[in-house]
């Protein structure tokens, strides 16, 4: 090897990687210690060099196509542990940072998601078969950051008490109308309307994640209070008491963050309110890591709350609260890893071989990134008027406490 050491001398600061070159010969990088030990073998001499000009995302592609192979029991989670505890030094190798330059000035056409694209983008996505979802995630199919009430809870209870937590925050009374933006597999907009009594229009651009909302709904006996429409956002007419949305604006892009928050100021009631949750970061604006970008969620990008207020502000629209969740999704992510582990070689039967690393490189990645990255969860409540949101937060434990009891007599 030529190009790669490096690279990979001043990457491993923390731990070890032993690298196996085409021909058998041992390369070792770091000192070991109480971080990860990683071994890897490369089966051709190109992946050198693909992974010294972009490791990030060739790293990934040579695991999915069996050219990076694991050796000594080694995994490609522990891979990618050690890539996160080392995240620092590789973005300051000189080559890194041009490409992180280049990509920050890209970013614009990374997330461009105008009408009709953002449905292709978001369907590239979601619209594997649900049975493939089903197979690791909970049995309401939420594919969104759970939130642990402590952090021994089953994924069960916990996404429960997420949708218990949202609706905690929305204070809605029964007959309420309520529109959500992007509803995954149905899961929120059942129990807004089970356990809450509110009439719910949920929108999505996924013909197959709305095709699976409905017969759930049909089959927990909430079909009569909730519209599921296959629709952009930015099309939904009407007036609505509560406004919530999760797990979209990640899909939005910045650039269409003004146009997002009009349309939820548009579709509130005067004394109405709104309650956003999605993914952030801690630091400043960056952009969309090239492995996500292009094969898990093209055109998304989780912004810093920088840029999110930039644009309350200039829609004039209030923050009424804002919570931020730093271990909730790392939590929830371990959990669908670690199921996903268990069932993976169903996972190969629907979907190939590829698929299932390309799965598992995503989970890992992403998990780790919560636990050691700058990845969060921030949950905002907008609204126009300043008081239309209760002035103290004590409502939403009081909230909490009252919808459990009514989840029982919801048999949710």
């Amino acid at each position: 090897m030529f190009l790669l050491p490096h690279l990979l001398r001043r990457f491993v600061q923390v731990g070890r990687l032993v690298v196996i070159d085409p021909e058998g010969m041992r390369h070792s990088f770091g000192s070991g210690g109480e971080g990860p030990s990683v071994t890897i073998r490369f089966t051709d001499e190109k992946v050198e060099r693909e992974i010294f000009l972009n490791p990030e995302l060739k790293a990934a592609e040579a695991y999915m196509d069996g050219r990076l192979v694991f050796e000594d029991g080694s995994t490609v989670y522990d891979l990618l542990a050690l890539f996160s505890v080392n995240r620092k030094s590789l973005g300051a190798h000189p080559i890194q940072k041009g490409l992180r330059r280049v990509w920050k000035t890209l970013r614009g056409v990374h997330q461009a998601n105008p009408l009709g694209r953002a449905a292709e983008n978001v369907r590239e996505h979601y619209d594997h078969p649900a049975s493939f979802y089903e197979l690791w995630l909970d049995r309401r199919m939420a594919y969104s950051c759970a939130y642990f009430e402590r952090p021994e809870q089953s994924l069960e209870d916990a996404q429960v008490a997420k949708f218990r937590h949202i609706a905690a925050k929305l204070k809605l009374e029964p007959g309420m109308k309520v529109a959500e933006i992007g509803s995954g597999w149905g899961g929120l907009a059942i129990y807004l309307a089970k356990v809450c009594g509110a009439q719910v229009t949920a929108i999505n651009v996924s013909p197959e994640q709305l095709a699976v909302s409905r017969q759930k709904a049909e089959e927990a006996g909430a079909a009569g209070e909730i519209t599921f429409v296959e629709q952009d956002y930015r099309e939904l007419a009407g007036r609505f008491d509560r406004v919530v949305s999760v797990g979209m604006m990640e899909h939005v892009g910045v650039a269409h963050f003004d146009e997002y928050f009009r349309s939820v100021q548009r579709l509130l009631e005067p004394d109405g309110f709104a309650m956003i949750h999605a993914i952030g970061r801690m630091t400043p604006p960056g952009s969309t890591a090239p492995f996500i970008r292009k094969y898990i969620f093209p055109g998304g990008y989780a912004p810093a709350l920088s840029e999110v207020f930039a644009s309350t502000e200039r829609v004039g629209l209030w923050v009424a609260d804002c919570e931020i969740l730093r271990l909730h999704y790392y939590w929830t992510i371990k959990h669908w890893r670690e199921r996903f582990e268990v069932r993976r070689a169903e996972v190969v039967r629907q979907m190939g071989e590829r698929f299932a690393r390309m799965w598992e490189f995503y989970l890992a990645a992403v998990e780790l990134g919560f636990l050691n990255g700058s990845n969060m969860v921030f949950q905002l409540l907008l609204a126009e008027t300043r008081d239309a949101v209760p002035v103290t937060r004590d409502y939403i434990v009081e909230e909490e406490r009252r919808l459990r009891e009514l989840e029982g007599q919801a048999s949710l």
